[in-house]
């Protein structure tokens, strides 16, 4: 920059200079208070980094090496299976996730039979030594790597150039079914010896995977995630070496799986610390770090029902973060996931949005791009310190097995899921065309009309508390849904004239059509006689004053009077009352909605108020 005329013009900035003008604009406020937020975890987040000159890039896949684009198929039937695994890989998928029906993941669908001959069918003309597959079957997932290996035999692949990854995760299949047929550690054990006598054939899959999607479908943190996904992978590790393996042969057979989100920094510093992790209980074991092969998947728990279309804005961000961040392979979650069962559009819409960022953003051109960043190598950092000390706890408490059905892992993860409960609704976290701008006229997109496959129960052998599969949006959402049929309105009391109430009268709408309460607009009153009038004729139960607060100080009592004599069920008032509150209430002010409000405990109210279910 020196060499640019433009910036030789300028005198040298320092950070120390930053802070004294900062110091001067707070005029004694706390710098913390104002400027620095926090993370779920409790890290800070500045709102200046300097750059992190010593800073050494994490190896994630090679300079120029695109991550793998794996497309996700939930279809029933093995014959529209193949038909669609097959148009994926022939448009730009470099590879599938094979999703098995009773898989959380699957979202009720999934293939319904995976027997070697349905598989057979469903893989008909794949090449199992060349497009990347990672099955996600979970609870059934041990019976499918055998059948797919029974398959490959068939079709004369030899083992050791099968390009799979079988995923298998008991740990994953305890927390979120609750219940498993046998006990973690029979399990465990009878997988390690598959990946032995898998790893004596040249396997260059992998057999184990450690799956962080749990934690993060349940509300957790990114150092729960983190901590959970260390933990299980330790635990297999460990299986495989008493099952005969070398550290370094056992190590080659798990796979590690992060989610990824909107949250950019987070996402991206989350794979960051994995690599880093790792390589340092490698080092414990003293082993010479070696390269994993991380995948990411899109977050269930940012997916929305509404407004769907914006699922597009919250994958791109995940996969530029999760990409950027050294994922190996990623699958998007189509935008219409929480609908129901994707059709072939919603797959193109994720499978491109993967090949734009590679092939036109470049984002795999250079191998760790954050290297460097003050931001992202603080969040890393700060990640991995907290992420291990949850990693000790958890290995303290005997092992993920134990930590689950003690509910200790449960119990941490429900205290951060409710945290984030109350800032979803008091829309401090908001989302975007749910909580915040909604639109009541949306059209829903099409889902495919399958019916849901069933699936084999078994007797439970060990019970652990569940991990909940949630999503953020969904109190909003039921509210959305009750109301969706009748679509009842609010009456936005206007006062004034537009200057004094266009802006909280635009707050007011986002707020109750955020519970599927319409709230048309309207030019403003002058007096309180024409307010109830109008309000008299537009059908509303409810209403809500919006103003400025010197009108609301002259007028809101009357205007508040006037609309419960004109037969109000509920008068709401947008902003805070301040010093009026207990004489705007006197006068039939029932609530006040504004900024930080807890929304989702008015809707309900409201909901209540007029006979919403």
């Amino acid at each position: 920059m020196s060499e640019l005329k433009l910036a030789a013009e300028f005198p040298p900035a320092s950070h120390e200079a930053w802070l004294e003008l900062v110091e001067k604009t707070l005029k004694g406020a706390s710098f913390d208070k104002k400027l620095v937020a926090r993370t779920y975890d409790g890290l800070r987040l500045e709102p200046l980094y300097t750059r992190a000159r010593d800073a050494t890039p994490i190896a994630g896949h090679a300079a120029g090496r695109p991550w793998a684009v794996l497309q996700r198929i939930d279809l029933p039937n093995a014959k529209a299976f193949n038909t669609e695994a097959l148009h994926e890989l022939e448009n730009g998928a470099t590879g599938l996730t094979l999703v098995g029906a009773g898989a959380p993941a699957a979202n009720g669908y999934g293939l319904a039979d995976i027997s070697v001959e349905a598989l057979a069918q469903a893989l008909d003309n794949v090449l199992l030594d060349a497009a990347p597959i990672r099955l996600d079957a979970r609870g059934r997932v041990f019976g499918s790597a055998k059948n797919f290996l029974a398959l490959a035999e068939q079709r004369g692949f030899e083992i050791g150039k099968l390009n799979v990854d079988f995923a298998i995760d008991p740990l994953s299949a305890l927390a979120v079914f609750g219940s498993v047929p046998e006990l973690p550690e029979k399990s465990i054990t009878k997988r390690a010896q598959f990946a032995a006598d898998l790893d004596r054939h040249g396997f260059r899959g992998r057999v184990f995977i450690a799956d962080g999607r749990p934690v993060h479908d349940a509300g957790g943190s990114e150092a729960q995630e983190l901590a959970y996904v260390l933990a299980c992978a330790l635990t297999y590790w460990r299986a495989m070496e008493a099952a005969g393996l070398s550290l370094d042969h056992a190590r080659r057979q798990i796979a590690f799986l992060l989610t990824a989100d909107a949250d950019q920094f987070l996402t991206t510093a989350k794979f960051r610390a994995l690599r880093k992790l790792w390589a340092r209980i490698e080092e414990a074991a003293k082993i010479s770090p070696a390269p994993i092969r991380l995948h990411a998947e899109t977050a269930w728990r940012m997916m929305t029902r509404y407004e769907p279309a914006v699922n597009w804005l919250r994958a791109t961000v995940a996969v530029m973060a999760a990409g950027t961040g050294g994922a190996d392979a990623i699958t998007v979650l189509p935008h219409t996931a929480a609908l129901g069962l994707p059709d072939r559009f919603a797959r193109r819409i994720v499978r491109n949005l993967q090949l734009i960022l590679l092939e036109e953003s470049n984002l795999h051109r250079v191998a760790d791009p954050n290297a460097g960043s003050g931001a992202i190598e603080a969040l890393t950092d700060e990640l991995c310190a907290k992420a291990w000390a949850l990693f000790q706890e958890i290995e303290a408490a005997g092992g993920v097995a134990r930590a689950l059905i003690t509910g200790m892992i449960q119990n941490r993860i429900a205290e951060i899921r409710a945290a984030r409960q109350k800032n979803i609704a008091t829309r401090k976290d908001a989302l975007t065309g749910t909580s915040e701008f909604p639109d009541l006229g949306e059209a829903k997109p099409a889902v495919l009309d399958m019916p849901k496959p069933s699936i084999t129960t078994y007797k439970p052998a060990v019970h652990s508390e569940i991990l909940p599969r949630t999503r953020l949006a969904e109190p909003f959402e039921k509210l959305r849904d009750a109301a969706y049929i009748t679509r009842p309105q609010v009456f936005l009391a206007n006062l004034g004239t537009p200057a004094d109430f266009t802006a909280r009268a635009s707050f007011a709408r986002n707020f109750f059509e955020a519970g599927g309460i319409r709230a048309p607009g309207n030019d403003g009153f002058e007096d309180t006689g024409a307010l109830a009038g109008a309000f008299r004729q537009s059908g509303a139960l409810i209403a809500c004053l919006c103003s400025s607060d010197e009108i609301y100080g002259n007028k809101a009592a009357a205007a508040a009077k006037a609309l419960k004599q004109a037969g109000a069920r509920a008068v709401y008032l947008a902003g805070r009352p301040g010093e009026h509150d207990a004489a705007w209430r006197k006068a039939g002010v029932d609530g006040f909605v504004f900024a930080g409000s807890d929304a989702l405990a008015a809707l309900q109210q409201i909901h209540a108020t007029i006979g919403l279910k």
